[in-house]
């Protein structure tokens, strides 16, 4: 079953014998990461204040040109797939209050300023969630993905939703004892920032699955980071903001449940990459706070793709069991994870990364 579903991967970087959108997605690939290198080569060359400047700049341009690509993808899910309308015109709305609220967060973290973004940002989280009731409603979902979700399927995915959100919100509560409960305008601008950054590394695919889920070049790792620094309750609300958001850049919708899974419970549980940040046994190792903390996060994240797997998708497994498939199907999971964890540990073995690190976080969770 492994090699089989290796086999339907679409490999994005070698791709170049593609047509329309997949031969996009290659050249995009391939742009994205050499504006990745050029951006971190310009940044360790310079010092000063031309390196904040130059660590600005490229900050902007790299949350305008996620949100670029965004809005061109969107489209042509909207051109090709028959993304209705209903779902386009607010998804294309969401996509570019993140950009402006994002830029302005970045020259003005003033309280007002912060309050209006957020709420502007969540009237156009709520419309578009509204909007995808409404296509979920009319059954046009599974119609248009050749699914149908039974009854006790229906049982199956309104259970794991109830279950799963009771264990992440359990966790954050227990394991962030002592955090800040406040989101102050520091909190949110660097949830802004890093929610951002994990956005523009997602379209670095190296491979996607044929019915959702891809692998990235560690998209997750500015998440896992917020969550290490401000603690799990915030990383968890910033997982959830970025799971809509991986939503409407790769739209893959059968049920509400199907949804929630797939999408903001998944990634609201990479926001317990913290979990162990606070651990006095591993104080001075916080290579293996972290490595420990994205574990945990990365194994809840998997187990909510494979009870949507097993609950919404099951007529993909054909002759297979459904369970089997879904386990082997969702392994990408582990790849992608697997990236992440190497390149964070290497980042947090530098000397001066870790005291930079621990600035934040100390200022971070003060009560």
């Amino acid at each position: 079953m492994s090699t089989l579903l290796l086999s339907e991967w679409m490999w994005y970087p070698f791709l170049f014998g593609g047509e329309g959108v997949d031969l996009l997605r290659t050249i995009f690939f391939w742009v994205t990461l050499a504006l990745a290198i050029v951006a971190l080569v310009t940044v360790l060359l310079i010092r000063g204040e031309s390196r904040k400047r130059a660590l600005l700049f490229w900050l902007i341009a790299g949350v305008l040109y996620a949100c670029a690509l965004s809005g061109i993808f969107l489209y042509f899910s909207f051109m090709e797939d028959g993304i209705l309308d209903i779902l386009f015109w607010p998804l294309l709305a969401v996509i570019a209050l993140v950009a402006i609220c994002a830029v302005v967060l970045v020259f003005d973290r003033k309280k007002p300023v912060v309050i209006g973004c957020a709420v502007l940002f969540g009237i156009s989280l709520v419309v578009a969630l509204v909007c995808m009731g409404v296509y979920f409603a009319s059954g046009d979902a599974e119609n248009n993905n050749w699914v149908s979700v039974t009854l006790g399927e229906n049982v199956g995915l309104i259970v794991s939703v109830v279950l799963l959100v009771a264990l992440i919100g359990a966790l954050a509560f227990f394991f962030g004892e002592g955090e800040k409960k406040e989101f102050d305008s520091k909190s949110i601008a660097y949830a802004a920032i890093c929610i951002a950054m994990s956005f523009a590394l997602s379209y670095l695919r190296i491979a996607k699955m044929p019915q959702g889920g891809s692998v990235t070049i560690a998209s997750l790792l500015p998440l896992m980071i917020y969550s290490y620094l401000f603690g799990v309750r915030k990383g968890v609300f910033a997982g959830l903001i970025y799971g809509i958001l991986q939503a409407i850049q790769d739209p893959y919708l059968v049920h509400p449940a199907q949804f929630l899974l797939d999408y903001p419970i998944a990634f609201s549980a990479i926001g317990l990459a913290g979990i162990v940040s606070s651990a006095r046994l591993f104080e001075k190792l916080p290579q293996v706070q972290f490595l420990l903390g994205g574990l945990v996060a990365s194994l809840l994240r998997y187990l909510s793709h494979v009870l949507s797997g097993a609950f919404a998708f099951s007529e993909y497994a054909g002759d297979e069991n459904v369970w089997l498939y879904t386990l082997s199907y969702n392994s990408f999971v582990f790849l992608d994870v697997a990236i992440v964890l190497v390149v964070g540990v290497l980042i947090f073995s530098a000397p001066s990364t870790i005291r930079q690190f621990d600035r934040i976080k100390a200022n971070a969770r003060v009560r």
